[in-house]
């Protein structure tokens, strides 16, 4: 692991994304991940990713645009040299309500992500807790997703494993050959940063991170992505948590 990866929805409160950029290169940052918005000037962005020396090795899109704009999906990750494509979401309204269901979600992420996978890009899942609720007949959703999407990989959100109440390294150890990207961000302790809705920044909260990576690290993953929800200090969150991870590679 010779760098590290920095969600740019982190610092989504501190425009402008010129000054974020300029931050993270002085602070070590190799990679970008991108989502949403940002893809709306792609000659701007991939200029101001350039000026920094900086690449967007990863992005967020969401299901309904993969399906709807394919072929948009695909001109947005080939001109910013993509290697990698992830559902970042699966909004309420949208999740099943039984094991059926999360199996046939895992069919859709897979036809969804023919196209990607077809250019050459790899193509996978993000998870928040919600995937680990069982069903009313005691299964978990995020198995029943790979289940349904056997071609599906998986960027691993470990802090969100844990508040799901699921164990990260067991989840890991059994998921593994999927896992081709690893978000790392930490809990803070209960009654802590509750103003940043509870996460801390990487090392400076309850995640056993030695242990995570060295699991992590027997598993195809390849991009680790910095990321903190709801930073008060953008800066603060990504010089200290790179500063902490530099120390786990």
């Amino acid at each position: 692991m010779t760098g590290f990866s920095y969600q740019l929805y982190s610092s989504r409160k501190f425009p402008p994304l010129g000054a974020t950029l300029d931050m993270l290169a002085e602070a070590g940052y190799a990679q970008v991940e991108g989502f949403g918005g940002l893809y709306d000037d792609l000659p701007a962005l991939k200029a101001a990713l350039h000026a920094n020396g900086l690449t967007m090795a990863s992005g967020h899109f969401a299901l309904d645009m993969l399906e709807s704009e394919p072929e948009r999906v695909l001109e947005i990750s080939r001109a910013l040299d993509m290697a990698a494509v992830f559902v970042p979401f699966i909004a309420p309204a949208d999740r099943p309500g039984d094991s059926d269901g999360w199996r046939v979600l895992g069919a859709r992420l897979e036809r969804a992500g023919a196209p990607v996978r077809e250019a050459g890009l790899v193509f996978g899942y993000h998870n928040h807790d919600f995937e680990f609720a069982p069903t009313a007949t005691g299964d978990t959703p995020m198995a029943l997703l790979l289940e349904g999407g056997p071609s599906l990989k998986w960027e691993a959100d470990i802090a969100w494993v844990v508040r799901g109440g699921a164990d990260p390294i067991a989840w890991i150890e059994a998921q593994g050959d999927r896992i081709v990207a690893a978000h790392v961000k930490d809990i803070a302790p209960t009654g802590e940063k509750t103003d940043e809705d509870g996460w801390a920044d990487v090392g400076d909260g309850t995640m056993d991170w030695p242990a995570i990576m060295a699991a992590l690290r027997k598993t195809p993953c390849e991009l680790f992505v910095m990321e903190h929800d709801n930073p008060g200090d953008d800066r603060r969150f990504a010089e200290r948590s790179i500063a902490y991870a530099g120390g786990l590679a």
